[in-house]
């Protein structure tokens, strides 16, 4: 076979690993040859200067060439190509440009120390000599051949093979005269197969069920939060109040024919309403590009995509810019623990096992039918780091809540014995993803003081939040998956039953300060049967509306950071639906209505009271008065500021039976306030309480030298602040 037909057939094939070999302008002993293939061309010509040449046509497959016999040096040129409808059309040849990628690029990310990766890989709309267009570069190492396919060549492989950059796996092309907006995919060529592939570093994608990457340029939006991202950098969290309001953007909200709210529009609704209740921050369950609704997110295929859904990607800048400009931090969850097996995503992307695990026994989540990335593999590792660095980063995200931790740090998470492979000691512990978390976790804080980093890992894995430096994993926060498992049990309980039960509400205590926890009510619990936290609290009407604002009243009492999910709020009293609004009509009647304004209370009182936040990680922030009386099914405790004299009592009364002359010790001879009362009729209580005020006397109380005798409401929470 000839020089030139075995060129001609591995592009026919889309099999090539370099068509600059064969395509474009080359030396020879004749002069200057340029070659192109133009399958639509009936003929063609090369455009130099002031001339145009015609080209011979080589093959009936759309093969030409022009031969410039004068020529010694390189020299740029158009081409003109007339279809067989009559149309003309003149354009740059790809081929006639140089790499961009350069050997130092290939370098850090072959070594995996690239975390602007982004700015490499993927389609970025750029300047090449003068001409304008978009670099396409994709890692797929084990592939026979790669083409960029779109609407700008009728998404036919042939058209556009990419090359591939020496050991490196990334393959390139500069497509000139092509900009923003532009439908794409990656063609990639195995030994015997071809995979369709969106772009894993793409910006924006079609909206579902449609499946192409967009190319679009994500630096053209002018950020106004200058001031909020220089005081970010300084923000202690950890002795600041985070309340965090836990939302669905495809749920929250809907217009009146159930179809999304965009970026902009929930920019100014969402953002106005967490303002007026009281909220530190906003967290959004995952608004990565996901194919499936029902996933809400979690099953993420676009790591660098927001998602379509609700806008542009200067729409959601939009979004954060506003809720920044307003003092609202933006969490988003993000899902490094596995990916869907859709065929146009990262599963078997380039033919092999890539981006997952060869073996079986390794690869899958079966409970959830994904697949498992491969930590232990660099470039894996470093996609995964750059996605999180590239949300904190170019969308001024302030925090990342990492899913599923747990199933990510156990190599038999949710398998039976034979079902996983130890690893090199003989444990059940993923060494790489453990690694991979540490590392996450160190540049997240390195690059971008003042965000915060969240686990959600639901098991006694010590140190989450600890630093690495100390053994840990080094995450800001974690969840608190016991205390809520615990408490929403004990809720659920008659009360004339929870005397029994006194210690899930006082377990957490004893572990409440090994971690930086944040005690979460959170969507998972209002799904799948487990029914809304309105109607899981026992009783009549009355009684479930005064055991909601008791557990809330418990929760902003009880050491650590909050969050509630959507609809919590005001009394949702269905099951979370991701597939329409929150039932906001709800608000028009009394006990919803009270209920909001009570949860708009506790965030004023948390956020302006250093007590409930600055020592929210140590003992020294709280004691207890009394936890011993389950027969009454009410306990008592201080929480303290940083100065020991600024502290707030607590007192719950867990039964609907009025306590009258309850007597509980305190450490001043004051007058205490009631600052707080979940029984108020404000609230939709019943009004029992201590007409604002208590004194207290000159009587031991257990350990206490004073005590204070107080009337408890039913199903009722009393917050006393002294008053010196």
């Amino acid at each position: 076979m000839t020089f030139s037909k075995e060129h001609m057939n591995r592009i026919l094939m889309a099999r090539h690993h370099n068509p600059f070999e064969f395509l474009g302008l080359h030396k020879t002993e004749g002069g200057i040859v340029i070659r192109a293939f133009l399958p639509e061309a009936e003929e063609a010509w090369v455009i130099k200067g002031e001339k145009t040449i015609k080209m011979q046509k080589l093959k009936t497959e759309g093969f030409f060439k022009a031969l410039f016999k004068k020529e010694t040096e390189a020299f740029p040129y158009q081409l003109k190509v007339k279809d067989y409808s009559g149309n003309i059309r003149i354009f740059h040849d790809p081929y006639s440009f140089p790499p961009v990628l350069t050997d130092f690029d290939l370098h850090l990310m072959g070594e995996g120390t690239h975390y602007k990766k982004y700015e490499k890989l993927g389609a970025h709309v750029m300047e090449v000599n003068g001409v304008k267009g978009v670099h396409f570069a994709v890692w797929a190492p084990n592939a026979k051949g790669v083409s960029v396919i779109g609407n700008f060549n009728g998404w036919d492989g042939r058209r556009h093979p990419m090359r591939i950059r020496g050991g490196s796996g990334i393959w390139e092309l500069f497509i000139p005269d092509i900009g923003e907006g532009e439908l794409y995919k990656f063609e990639i060529k195995s030994e015997k197969d071809v995979f369709i592939k969106s772009d894993p570093y793409g910006f924006y994608a079609e909206m579902r069920p449609k499946t192409a990457s967009i190319v679009w340029d994500i630096n053209k939006y002018q950020w106004g939060d200058k001031d909020w991202m220089e005081n970010r950098k300084k923000k202690n969290w950890l002795k600041s109040p985070v309340a965090i309001y836990e939302v669905h953007l495809g749920s929250w909200m809907r217009n009146k024919d159930n179809s999304f709210l965009s970026y902009r529009e929930l920019a100014h609704k969402l953002v106005d309403y967490v303002k007026k209740m009281g909220y530190t921050h906003i967290e959004l369950l995952p608004i990565m590009e996901h194919p499936l609704d029902a996933s809400w997110g979690y099953q993420t295929l676009g790591y660098f995509a927001v998602t379509s859904r609700f806008g542009t990607p200067e729409d959601f800048m939009y979004f954060v810019d506003h809720c920044h400009k307003n003092g609202i931090g933006v969490i988003v969850d993000w899902t490094p623990a596995h990916f869907p097996k859709d065929a146009h995503g990262l599963c078997f992307f380039d033919g092999t096992f890539l981006y997952e695990h060869e073996h079986p026994l390794k690869r899958e989540h079966r409970d959830w039918g994904t697949h498992i990335f491969n930590y232990g593999r660099n470039e894996v590792a470093n996609f995964l780091l750059t996605s999180a660095l590239f949300w904190l980063e170019k969308y001024h995200i302030d925090g990342l809540r990492v899913d599923a931790v747990a199933s990510m740090l156990y190599l038999d998470y949710s398998r039976a014995p034979g079902e996983w492979i130890p690893n090199i000691y003989g444990g059940n512990e993923n060494l790489e993803a453990i690694a991979f978390l540490k590392r996450l976790n160190e540049l997240c804080h390195q690059y971008h003081p003042g965000v915060l980093t969240i686990a959600e890992e639901s098991t006694a894995w010590p140190m989450v939040s600890r630093p690495t430096y100390v053994g840990g994993l080094g995450f800001s926060l974690k969840w608190n998956m016991g205390w809520m498992h615990d408490t929403l049990l004990y809720f659920s309980k008659d009360p004339i039953h929870r005397k029994y039960h006194q210690n899930n509400l006082t377990f957490s205590l004893i572990y409440a300060f090994n971690e930086n926890f944040i005690l979460v009510l959170s969507h998972d619990e209002v799904v799948h049967g487990k029914r809304s936290l309105l109607d899981k609290m026992p009783g009549d009407l009355w009684q479930k509306f005064a055991n909601l604002r008791l557990l809330y009243g418990y929760m902003y009492g009880h050491p650590g950071k909050k969050m509630l999910f959507m609809g919590g709020e005001f009394g949702q009293w269905w099951e979370w639906n991701f597939d329409s609004s929150l039932d906001w009509h709800l608000l028009q009647y009394e006990p919803h209505e009270k209920l909001q304004k009570y949860v708009q209370d506790l965030n004023k009182l948390y956020t302006s009271e250093p007590a409930l936040f600055e020592v929210d990680f140590e003992p020294a922030g709280f004691e207890w008065i009394d936890f011993s009386d389950s027969d009454s099914s009410v306990i008592s405790f201080i929480r303290k500021a940083e100065n020991p004299e600024d502290f707030l009592v607590f007192v719950f009364n867990f039964t609907p039976v009025p306590r009258y002359n309850y007597r509980i010790g305190v450490p001043k001879n004051t007058t205490y306030k009631e600052i707080m009362n979940s029984d108020s009729e404000i609230y939709w209580g019943s009004n029992v309480g201590n007409a604002g005020w208590v004194t207290a006397e000159e009587i031991p109380f257990s350990h206490w030298p004073y005590s204070l005798s107080l009337t408890l409401p039913p199903l009722g929470m009393l917050v006393l602040k002294p008053q010196y």
